[in-house]
């Protein structure tokens, strides 16, 4: 097998010339912007020191570069893995404590490993599994539990809880305590960043502003918010006034560190690793399908498994947090121009140096203002109105995602993301065990056949054409079953029965026993069952088996090719019972 396969920066980095360089370097040079005080805020989210969200911005940016497919997603913490490491931690170790850090390192490398593994197993494809509106109304929900926790922060006060009744209680029963000089620097912020997303980038552009600039501007404005905060704080002593500071943040690069490798420990984690294994994968393979598509590349999902596998087990050695590709960062690197993963590893030695030389600078950063980031950034994956579209289209889609919102909101982002991965599952099962099927008669002067109660076709008293719009397996079975001995007690005078099959891409051993229980139960009915348009891997299958031997019908070619011997019309010898009509294909 070709190294390209597993090592895809040899794919682009012999074609790599100074103009992709410089193009990488801009894209770095802003997304390392924007990176540092996203990395600091979701630190603190999971509960872990500020530089943690430092340290998980290198190595794993590094590792990406050379395991990664996409050529622009931006790899590191983000919002909704940060609570869901919080939510796990944290019933295992109390914050703050050597062994918090310690657990979150073996829950980064759990689940670097957990991905590497479904890496190599090419399970690439388990990301279909979970559908849109579920994996949607779980980050709405995160979002908002996220915002919330937050507030605690802007207030100045004490506030615990692991879903949203919790934190609304915690927060209720702490106000007396509000600091106000937390308060301002808070709802200024607030303010001020909702203002720059909202209207700075028109505004620009009225000024004169192209585009891009402006877009730039306007995404670095937490920059300018950390810098006029933590200013502040420093001239005017806050601190001494009880606004919350990020305190002395070790200057240097990341440590070399060992997780724990305690069995108990491990036992206690494997399940929040799985989880947050598989939200970082569908969020990050969400965002590099998107950005990807609009360059016409495309992004190997079995590979993208490997590629943030292999970046959290370097995160959990280099003393990180678990990683995967953001949504905004990555949007902002394709933005800003970038052409391959080699941005990302600059931005990487642009986060180094800031471990290096600037984290004596963020001693007076206040916690109020990384709060605040997190707030504004958390609720643009608030989406309410999906929740009326998707009704609008699908009322089943909806119910699963509004119970998926409604779980993550009562019991936590753990029980919201196991509800949605089963109802995701239970939406397909549901779907699909009652598979659409539809009697079709012959458009008049055509070979196309269409649903006798939606168009005006002709039909034949004693022939029946059933179409299958499903596979067929074990979930839809025995619905099959009912369909077909439910149109032949409808019908009297039939004597054939025609399953066309051009919607049918599988048919499991379950639904092989129901067709041999259809065929017999016809039989003694004196009605004979006939198959049509059945596809050459399925045909390749059923050619070897009792059923096709024993059909009281034939298989034929094409719909048409049935009416025609059926309906009396065929201009050729018809075909003896049991024989096949279709060639392997």
């Amino acid at each position: 097998m070709s190294p390209k396969r597993y090592l895809p920066i040899l794919q682009w980095l012999p074609g790599y010339g100074r103009a992709t360089l410089a193009s990488d370097l801009l894209a770095a040079a802003i997304v390392t912007v924007m990176l540092i005080p996203q990395s600091l805020a979701y630190a603190m989210l999971a509960g872990l020191p500020p530089e943690v969200g430092l340290y998980a911005s290198i190595a794993p940016l590094m590792v990406y570069a050379v395991f990664g497919t996409s050529r622009t997603l931006a790899v590191g913490p983000v919002a909704v893995v940060a609570l869901m490491t919080a939510a796990a931690v944290e019933q295992v170790a109390p914050q703050g404590s050597p062994e918090y850090l310690g657990a979150a390192l073996t829950l980064t490398l759990l689940s670097g490993l957990i991905l590497t593994l479904m890496g190599l197993a090419r399970l690439g494809f388990l990301a279909n599994f979970l559908s849109h509106p579920v994996i949607s109304g779980f980050i709405t929900a995160s979002g908002l539990i996220i915002a919330i926790s937050q507030l605690k922060h802007v207030l100045g006060v004490e506030a615990r809880g692991h879903n949203l009744l919790e934190l609304l209680v915690s927060l209720g029963g702490s106000l007396e305590g509000v600091n106000g000089p937390t308060l301002v620097i808070g709802l200024c912020v607030l303010a001020f960043l909702h203002v720059a997303r909202r209207w700075l980038k028109p505004g620009l552009g009225k000024l004169g502003v192209s585009a891009r600039p402006a877009d730039m501007l306007t995404r670095a404005a937490p920059i300018l918010a950390v810098a006029v905060t933590t200013l502040a704080t420093w001239g005017l002593d806050l601190e001494a006034r009880g606004v919350a500071v990020v305190g002395a943040v070790p200057a240097g690069l990341p440590p070399l560190s060992l997780p724990g490798f305690e069995v108990g420990l491990w036992r206690e984690l494997w399940v929040a690793a799985l989880l947050i294994s598989i939200v970082g994968f569908v969020e990050s393979v969400s965002v590099g399908q998107t950005l990807a598509a609009k360059r016409r590349q495309r992004i190997d999902p079995d590979q993208e498994l490997l590629g943030l596998g292999t970046s959290n087990i370097s995160a959990s050695l280099t003393g990180g947090m678990p990683v995967t590709g953001g949504f905004a960062r990555s949007v902002v690197n394709f933005d800003a121009g970038a052409e391959t993963p080699a941005a990302g590893a600059f931005t990487a030695v642009g986060i180094a140096i800031a471990a290096l030389l600037l984290t004596p600078l963020l001693a007076y950063l206040p916690i109020a203002t990384l709060a605040a980031t997190i707030i504004v950034a958390v609720l643009s994956l608030v989406d309410v109105k999906a929740i009326r579209h998707t009704w609008n289209y699908s009322r089943s889609d909806a119910l699963a995602m509004i119970a998926t919102i409604g779980v993550t909101l009562g019991h936590g982002v753990e029980s919201g993301i196991l509800a949605g991965v089963g109802l995701s599952l239970a939406l397909h099962l549901y779907n699909t065990s009652r598979p659409h099927s539809a009697v079709v008669g012959r458009v008049p002067g055509t070979e196309h056949f269409r649903n006798v109660q939606r168009h005006a076709v002709e039909t034949d008293e004693r022939l029946a054409i059933l179409r299958i719009d499903e596979s067929l397996y074990f979930a839809n079975a025995r619905y099959l079953e009912d369909t077909v001995m439910e149109l032949a007690a409808r019908r009297p005078g039939l004597a054939h029965i025609v399953l066309a099959c051009q919607a049918v891409n599988v048919i499991d051993a379950s639904a092989l026993e129901s067709l041999e229980a259809i065929n017999a139960r016809l039989r003694d009915a004196d009605v004979r069952l006939h198959l049509a348009e059945v596809k050459g891997p399925v045909m390749d299958r059923l050619q070897h088996t009792e059923f096709c031997r024993e059909m009281s019908g034939r298989v034929f070619l094409s719909t048409y090719d049935a009416w025609r011997a059926l309906h009396g019309e065929s201009d050729g010898t018809p075909s003896p019972p049991g024989a096949i009509g279709l060639p392997l294909r």
